[in-house]
C-alpha cells in the first residue's frame, strides 16, 4: 500500500517528488494498541503539551484505575481529586467526562468508527468537547490507518507546502486543499512526508 502510494505522489506532483526523494522511505505509522476510547483520552491530554510532560499525567491518569486505561463507565465514577492530581487540567477532566459520557451513552459509537466514511468519523468525533477537527483528523490517520485526510488546518503541513513550493505565505486551508487535491486517495502519506520534510510530524 505504502510503495503503491509513493508512486502514485510522485507520477501526481513533480514538487512532491521532490520531497519524497529528500526524505526518503515511508515510515507511515498506525497505533492500534488499546481501544478507540483510549485513543481519544490519550488525544485530549496529550493536546497543547509535549510529549513528555502528556505521557507523564496519561501514566498518573492510568495509575489511578490500577495502572491501566479506564473504560468510560470507569472514568465518569471516578472523582475529580485523583484525576486532577495526577496532572489533568480541570478543563481537558471536563474534556474527557464529555467523551466517556458520550461513549458510555451511544451517541458516540466508538468501536463501529471503522466501519464509518471519514466524514461520518469526523461528524461523530467533534461531537466531544476538546476534540476539534484537526484531532479527529489525526485520529483518522493514525488510529484508523485512513489513506486520504489533508489536515488543511495543520501547522507543519502549510509549512511543509509553503517550503516546497516557494511560497512567500502560509498557505490558507483553501489553498492547502487546492495544492493536495492532486494527491488523493494518498493525501495521509503526503501529509507524512511534508512532516518529516520540515523535521517531525504533527501527530
Amino acid at each position: 500500500m505504502l510503495r503503491t502510494a509513493v508512486r502514485h505522489l510522485k507520477r501526481a506532483d513533480p514538487v512532491l517528488a521532490r520531497v519524497i526523494t529528500r526524505v526518503g522511505p515511508c515510515r507511515f505509522e498506525t497505533r492500534r494498541d488499546g481501544t478507540h476510547f483510549d485513543a481519544v483520552a490519550r488525544a485530549i491530554i496529550y493536546q497543547q503539551l509535549s510529549g513528555k510532560a502528556a505521557a507523564t499525567i496519561h501514566r498518573r491518569m492510568c495509575e489511578a484505575f490500577g495502572g491501566r486505561n479506564p473504560e468510560p463507565a470507569e472514568l465518569l465514577a471516578m472523582p475529580d481529586e485523583p484525576l486532577r492530581a495526577a496532572g489533568v487540567s480541570r478543563q481537558k477532566l471536563g474534556y474527557l467526562r464529555d467523551l466517556a459520557a458520550r461513549v458510555h451513552s451511544g451517541e458516540v459509537p466508538l468501536q463501529a468508527l471503522d466501519d464509518l466514511a471519514d466524514d461520518e468519523v469526523l461528524d461523530a468525533l467533534v461531537r466531544v468537547k476538546g476534540v476539534g477537527r484537526w484531532t479527529a483528523q489525526m485520529f483518522l490517520m493514525f488510529r484508523l490507518g485512513r489513506m486520504d485526510v489533508l489536515p488543511e488546518l495543520d501547522l507543519g503541513v502549510q509549512r511543509g507546502i509553503q517550503l516546497a513550493y516557494g511560497l512567500r505565505k502560509l498557505p490558507t486551508p483553501k489553498d492547502v486543499l487546492r495544492y493536495g487535491a492532486p494527491w488523493a486517495p494518498y493525501r495521509s502519506i503526503a501529509s507524512w512526508y511534508l512532516w518529516r520534510s520540515i523535521d517531525g510530524p504533527a501527530d
